[in-house]
Parts: structure tokens; sequence; C-alpha cells
């Protein structure tokens, strides 16, 4: 009997990724400083993104797993978000007494099944991925053992989040009676030669996935667990988990639904357009009464969510490019703005709470400035990436002919410029009521130079990035 190993040179990055992940665990046993383990990750991190650019494209194990320019994009956000969650990591889990060295290898795992997720060629490697990101990143929210609200967020960010895994294995379990497979290219074709996108037990299949994927992204009404969870962990994991499961969570919608069930696409725009405007509208009105910043920006990712949507439901390229575009500015933006946060975070001083922005930029003009530049680009003012990426996305929508929710999120992104700019107000037309001293570190540093470079340079040079996420779709 012959035995044939499949080909593994289109899946390297995710091997030399294990591997490292399984080094930052046993390293963890051998080495005292924490710090060393966070720059071999880092260090290790890179590596794979170099194997990422010289493995050769392709699909391997029967198209289960597919490596394209598509993934490879997605994986490069997943790469940023990694080596920028450990860069302000690194001073705030010790001023948290959580230095542990298997929080770098946890944030590792985690990033592993956002890979996979972006390669998957099939509802099972899909559903692998998934549960490999989502078991580390339960983990990673109630890494503050000591606090209770550390606790709460993984409790019920793993209760949510098992009951929406269900949700995805029935819908998957309904396409595979429908078709006899669960290979994404041979659904399209089953439900093309068949006539199935009309086809009632397919759109309750559609449903429960876009319930399961909007979990992932947190989308309303399956928003639920994103403000405790953002506010209860740790601060560099909020981070983490607002960049990388939620582009992990855009690649499958993209993947799923434009290939899938490509001749399905009315049906699934019918229920992907309510979703869009009630995410928008959830995540940009609750934010207004928010007096945590954690919470606010829990909310402020909700309605970013909403817009990415629009780059899905115009289903053409331009859309889909501009939803990449879309996530790899906010990765920068969003990330650049828990740095700051972190900055705050000291020894007995939380700095979680809005007010404590007050007179900031009387006592620290730095770090104000630098707050500023974020908040500026998750408003999406110019000349910062944030209105880059918002016109893009907007522009795509209208070319295929949805102005009118493009009006739409143009209304709701004026509403969220209130609770970005308060902040701005409060740092600059309001005087210091405590003497907030600053934790600065090298690592944190480094981040918010790359993050601010990144939300600068890209609103006012944007043509390269959208140009390589059009590239990344050519053979989509």
């Amino acid at each position: 009997m012959n035995f044939q190993l499949p080909d593994l040179a289109p899946m390297m990055p995710e091997l030399v990724m294990t591997a490292l992940a399984l080094v930052v665990l046993l390293a963890d046993l051998l080495i005292r400083k924490k710090e060393v383990i966070a720059l071999i990750s880092m260090a290790g991190v890179a590596f794979v993104a170099l194997t990422l650019f010289y493995a050769p494209g392709g699909a391997t194990f029967g198209t289960m797993y597919i490596s394209d320019g598509y993934s490879t994009f997605f994986k490069v956000i997943f790469f940023i978000n990694v080596i920028l969650s450990v860069l302000i990591s690194i001073k705030y889990i010790a001023v948290e007494r959580v230095n542990y060295g298997e929080y770098y290898s946890l944030i590792l795992f985690s990033t592993i099944g956002m890979m996979i997720m972006a390669s998957a060629g099939d509802l099972i490697v899909l559903y692998l991925g998934l549960e490999l990101m989502a078991l580390s990143t339960y983990v990673l929210a109630g890494f503050i053992r000591h606090d209770i609200k550390s606790n709460e967020a993984a409790l019920k960010y793993f209760l949510l989040g098992a009951f929406s895994s269900a949700f995805l294995l029935y819908g998957i379990s309904l396409v595979y009676g429908l078709t006899g497979t669960t290979d994404i290219k041979a659904i399209a074709s089953f439900i093309s030669e068949k006539g199935l996108a009309d086809n009632l037990s397919l759109l309750l299949s559609v449903a429960f996935l876009v319930v399961a994927f909007g979990f992932k992204i947190a989308a309303a009404p399956f928003h639920m667990w994103a403000p405790d969870v953002y506010e209860g962990a740790p601060t560099s994991i909020t981070a983490f988990m607002s960049v990388g499961p939620k582009a992990a969570g855009f690649a499958v919608l993209g993947r799923v639904f434009m290939v899938a069930f490509a001749s399905a696409k009315v049906d699934w725009a019918v229920i992907l357009i309510p979703v869009a405007i009630l995410t928008m509208a959830v995540g940009n009105i609750v934010a207004l009464s928010q007096t945590n910043i954690k919470r606010m920006l829990a909310y402020s990712s909700i309605a970013h969510a909403g817009y990415a949507l629009l780059g899905i439901i115009t289903a053409n390229n331009d859309g889909l490019a501009s939803m990449m575009n879309y996530l790899m500015i906010y990765a920068f933006m969003n990330i650049g703005a828990f740095a700051v946060i972190i900055m705050l975070r000291s020894e007995g001083f939380k700095g979680d709470n809005i007010s404590d922005y007050e007179g900031l930029a009387k006592t620290h003009p730095l770090a104000a400035m630098l707050m500023l530049i974020f908040m500026f680009s998750l408003t999406g003012i110019p000349p910062t990436a944030g209105f880059i990426g918002k016109l893009y996305i907007f522009m795509s929508a209208i070319n295929a002919g949805y102005t009118w929710l493009v009006v739409i999120a143009v209304i709701f992104s004026a509403i969220s410029a209130y609770f970005y700019l308060r902040i701005v107000m409060y740092m600059y037309m309001k005087e210091p009521k405590t003497d907030v001293s600053l934790t600065t570190s090298f690592s944190n540093g480094v981040a918010l130079a790359v993050t601010t470079v990144a939300v600068l340079v890209i609103g006012v040079l944007p043509a390269s990035l959208l140009e390589l996420a059009k590239a990344a779709i050519s053979g989509f």
C-alpha cells in the first residue's frame, strides 16, 4: 500500500509558527526573564513572515488548505497584530503581575488558528482553525487570575463562544446534507449545477453561518460578549482580540460567502444588510454613553465591523479589496489607541475611565498628541488612514449600487465623532484633576512609533496598500 504524504510546502508558515509556539512554551521552563521570551516570539514571527513570501502557493490536502494572495494578505495582518500586541504587553503584564511565559505561546497558538481560518478551503478545516483561535483567546481573556473582571470576561467569552460554535456546526451540517461535501469550491459547483440558490434549507444554513461569523466579528445582535470581555480582559489582549479574531472572521466570511455561496448572493445580502445597519447603529449609539474607555472602544470595534461588512455586501473584488484595506488600517489605529491606554496603567492606577484623560495635554503633551491622532483616525478625519479606509469602502458600496446604505453609514460615522472627539476635548480643554504618571517603556514606544507612522503615511499615500489588496485577490 503506497502512502504519499501531501505537499506540505504551501502550509510552511503554519508549520513554522507551530514549532515557534512549542519552542516558546519550552523556553518558559528554562528562561527566567520573560522579556527574552517576548523577543524570541517577535523574532520568530518575523521569520514566519519571511517563509510566508517564500513558500509556494497552491492547495494541499486535496484543496482542504489553500495558500493564495487572499490568505497571505490576512496573515500579514495577523503577524502585525502579534508583533504589536507583544510589544505593548512586555511592560503591561509585569505591572499586572501576570508575567508568565505561556502568555506569549497562547498568543501564537491563537494566531495559528487565525492563519488556518484564512487558508481554509474546507468548512471542517475552517472549524478547526476557529476553535484553536477561540480556545487560546478564552484563556488569554482571563489571564489576570486575581481580577474578578478578567475571570468574568473569560467565562462570558467561553460560554457565548461555545454557543456560536454550535450555530456554525449546525450550519455546516445543513450545507453538507444539501450538497454532500464540505469543500468550499465543490459546494459552489453543486449549488450552481443543481439550481439550489433559492433553496430554503440553504438559506437557513446561511443564516446559521451569519450568526457564527457575526459572533467572531462582534456584529450586532451577536455582540453581547464584546463590551464585558473588552473591559475585563488584560488591555494588551483587548487590543489583540479587537484586531486578530475580527480579521479572521472577515477572512472566512469573504471566502465562504463569495465562493461557496456566490450563486446565492441575493439571499445572503438580504441577511447581511440589516446586520450591517444594526451593527453600525448599536456600536455608535451605545458608545455615546460609555464612561470606561475600553468599553467605548468595544462599541467602536462593533461599529467598525459594520463598516467593513459593506465590503462583503458589495460582493465584488473592489468591495473585498476595500474591506481588506480597511482591516489593515484598523489594526494600526486600534492597537495604537490601546498602546496609549497602557501608558496610563501603573501600580494602583488603571487609567480606564475617560475622566482619567482630563488635562492630559498639559501634563503629558506627547501622549495626548498620539491619542489625538488615533482618535482622529478612528473617526475618519483626513489626513489619517481611517479616512482613507472609510472612503474606499464607501466608494466600493456606491459603485455596487448601495448609495442609500452608504448614506446611513456616513450618518452613523458622523455620530461617532462625538465619542471619539470627547476624549480629545477632555485632554485639551479640561484641567488635570489627578497627577497621572505614565508607564513608559521602550517596547511600548516602538509600538506607538510604528502605529503612528503607519496611520499618517497610509493617510497621505494610500495607493500602495490598496494596490496590494487588489493584487491579493486577483485570482480569488
